[in-house]
């Protein structure tokens, strides 16, 4: 007697690959997502006697789905402009963490939370290495990235000054000269230290670095700063043989009326570029300033950050100064089809998966990042309608089959019940 229960079982096989390959198609918009190829196999088969050869007559009891595989091969990349998306060209996951939850995701269609942090369309936390003082450490404890518009750049006083300057060598004696420079205290307040030149003689200028009084918490005249010395000779070249740096301090007994900490030398007055040759001339063309170099700035506000090919996420401040804000991480599986689907973009760690080994991009196999990029969804649309035709067929045989048993067992019924 025929069995419903093989036809049954291809209905069924080729019911669950069809809505396989319909959740592909579903997902064909959906970030990073990977399609899925369901993978056939016989069930377990009824030997009902042997050939004359001894070989065995065996009988199939029909199929099932054997295997759901999942096809991690890289999807196309589009570029999005928006500094929060990332794309991974190569493998890994990102490692997120939702309220303890960790799970893996190739979807960087990231977002900024309430607190600054970076975070996945669900809100789990993209984890990484946080920087300290811009410094990040790779081998350092994993954990959420802050980006948010919150971070301050630190201010930095000024410790160096150079200025590019020619002094007329045709200006009569007493003839004066005067650049202004800006320079910022140890809490980034800014001051205008004002250089004035007085030609005292032949190839000799003397000079003074004044601020103004009010900046000093005093009132009246700008007030002198302390040189360690306050003459600048030049040789019949026009070539400066005063020795640099000049040290530039503070008054005794005076400090910035902010209360910013001054050190024992405020700045040094550097007379030489980098490879040593003198930035200050006196030939026979009107004085001027040519350029001023200070290292000092201000604090300022996150305005920006960047992802860069290894996860860095470079932050720009609105002082001018960037930093390192922290490093995204990326993990890696010995087993991808052991993944477990989560939703939301997600795969969860089992034991076929094996552990998450996790470090950053670019590193033991992990692939590198792309900032301001998104990965596409990898499933085709052409491939998935040829499937979605070849299981209609197979479903539609099997429907046939249990058709064929029906007829069957209605004509054996009528031999006894005609």
């Amino acid at each position: 007697m025929a069995s419903f229960s093989i036809p049954l079982s291809g209905l069924d096989a080729y019911a669950q690959a069809l809505s396989a390959v319909s959740n592909n198609l579903a997902n064909l918009n959906t970030t990073a997502f990977k399609s899925e190829t369901p993978q056939f196999s016989d069930l377990f088969y009824q030997q009902i006697g042997s050939a004359g050869s001894g070989d065995p007559v065996q009988v199939g009891v029909g199929s099932r789905i054997g295997s759901m595989e999942s096809n991690f091969t890289q999807g196309s990349m589009e570029s999005t402009g928006v500094n929060t998306d990332v794309a991974i060209q190569g493998n890994g996951f990102f490692v997120l963490d939702n309220n303890g939850l960790v799970s893996y995701s190739r979807a960087g269609n990231f977002s900024i939370n309430q607190l600054g942090y970076l975070t996945s369309a669900d809100g789990a936390l993209v984890q990484g290495f946080p920087a300290t003082n811009g410094v990040v450490n790779p081998n350092g404890t994993l954990g959420p990235l802050n980006v948010g518009n919150g971070l301050t750049s630190p201010p930095n006083a000024t410790a160096n000054v150079t200025a590019g300057l020619n002094l007329d060598a045709g200006a009569a004696v007493g003839a004066s000269f005067s650049t202004p420079v800006t320079i910022y205290d140890a809490l980034g307040t800014s001051h205008v230290a004002t250089f004035n030149f007085t030609k005292t003689a032949a190839n000799t200028w003397s000079f003074t670095v004044t601020v103004p009084a009010a900046d000093l918490g005093q009132t009246g005249a700008p007030v002198a700063l302390t040189t360690s010395t306050n003459t600048l000779a030049f040789d019949g070249n026009g070539v400066l043989t005063t020795a640099g740096p000049i040290a530039v301090t503070m008054p005794a007994g005076d400090t910035w009326a902010d209360g910013a900490t001054v050190p024992a030398t405020l700045f040094n007055w550097q007379l030489t570029d980098a490879a040593g040759n003198p930035v200050i001339s006196q030939v026979a063309s009107p004085s001027a300033t040519s350029f001023i170099d200070q290292d000092g700035y201000a604090s300022g506000a996150l305005s920006s950050f960047t992802v860069a090919n290894d996860g860095t996420i470079e932050g720009t401040f609105s002082n001018g100064r960037s930093a390192a804000l922290g490093q995204i991480a990326l993990a890696q599986f010995a087993n991808l089809q052991g993944l477990i689907r989560n939703g939301n973009n997600e795969y969860l760690a089992s034991i076929g998966s094996g552990p998450a080994t996790i470090g950053i991009p670019g590193t033991a196999g992990r692939g590198t990042l792309s900032g301001g990029a998104l990965e596409l969804s990898n499933a085709d649309i052409s491939s998935e309608f040829t499937q979605l035709i070849m299981d209609e067929r197979g479903f539609q045989a099997n429907a046939r089959a249990i058709t064929t048993f029906d007829n069957i067992t209605q004509e054996s019924l009528n031999l006894i019940h005609p």
